[in-house]
C-alpha cells in the first residue's frame, strides 16, 4: 500500500513559513556569508528554527555532536524522519542545500529534485541520493513514490514547491511548526493556493515550551 505525501514546515505566528526577500541562490556559499541582506536573511531564518537546533535528533543527524535536548519536539522531528521514505524538493532547496550540507547529506533516502538543469544522479554517503526531474512535480512525485515503497513521501520544500504540490491537490497531510517569532512580511504557505478547492481537517495539536505542532489531511472539497 503506498504511503501518504506530506510536508511539514515551521512557521511564523504571523503566518511566514521564510522571510523575505528570498535570498540568492549562492546565499551560503563562503563569498556570500558578509553580505548584509544575506545575514539579515539568516538570521531571521535561524530565529524561525530556533526550535530544533537544540533537539537531540536534529544535533545527530547533522553530525553537530552528542547531547542534545529529549521531549515532544525532539520526537516529533525525529518521527518526520523516520516516517520518511523519499523527498521531493525544488531546485532552489538543493542549490542551497548543496553547499551548505554536510558530506553526509541529511535525508538518508533518495530525493527527487525538481528542475531544468539535466544532470546524473549525485551519490552521497549515508544512502542520500539526489535525482534530478526535468518533466514536473507529478513526475518526480510518482518516482519518490515509486522509491518510497510503503513508506511515506515528504515534499521537503522549499516554500514555492511546496504551495505548487498542495495547490495541485498531491498533498494528503500537512504539519505546521507554530513559532513564537514574528516576520512582518515574508512568503505565506498559502499565499498560492486556491482556497476553493481545498478542504482541511485538524487531526492532531501539541504544544511544548517552545512552538506549537499543528497536523491536518487535506481533502478536495
Amino acid at each position: 500500500m503506498a504511503g501518504k505525501v506530506f510536508f511539514s514546515v515551521t512557521m511564523s505566528l504571523d503566518g511566514f513559513m521564510a522571510p523575505e526577500p528570498v535570498p540568492p541562490e549562492d546565499a551560503f556559499s563562503p563569498e556570500k556569508q558578509d553580505d548584509p541582506g544575506v545575514r539579515r536573511w539568516m538570521s531571521k531564518w535561524a530565529e524561525l528554527q530556533a526550535w530544533a537546533f537544540p533537539q537531540r535528533w536534529f544535533r545527530e543527524n547533522l553530525k553537530l555532536g552528542e547531547g542534545g535536548e529529549e521531549g515532544l519536539d525532539n520526537d516529533i522531528a525525529r518521527a518526520t524522519y523516520e516516517r520518511t521514505g523519499a523527498s521531493v524538493m525544488g531546485k532552489r532547496m538543493f542549490e542551497a542545500g548543496e553547499l551548505a550540507w554536510p558530506e553526509e547529506a541529511p535525508f538518508h533516502t533518495p530525493v527527487f529534485v525538481v528542475t531544468h538543469t539535466r544532470r546524473d544522479p549525485w551519490e552521497r554517503p549515508g544512502g542520500t541520493t539526489f535525482h534530478f526531474v526535468n518533466d514536473g512535480i507529478e513526475s518526480a512525485l510518482d518516482q519518490a513514490r515509486e522509491a518510497a515503497a510503503d513508506r511515506d513521501v515528504r515534499i521537503a520544500g522549499g516554500a514555492e514547491t511546496v504551495q505548487e504540490y498542495l495547490d495541485s491537490g498531491l498533498i494528503d497531510e500537512f504539519s505546521i511548526t507554530l513559532a513564537p517569532v514574528l516576520f512582518g512580511t515574508g512568503i505565506s504557505l498559502f499565499d498560492r493556493v486556491d482556497p476553493d478547492r481545498l478542504a482541511l481537517e485538524q487531526t492532531r495539536t501539541e504544544a511544548s515550551s517552545r512552538v506549537t505542532h499543528l497536523t491536518y489531511t487535506v481533502g478536495k472539497r
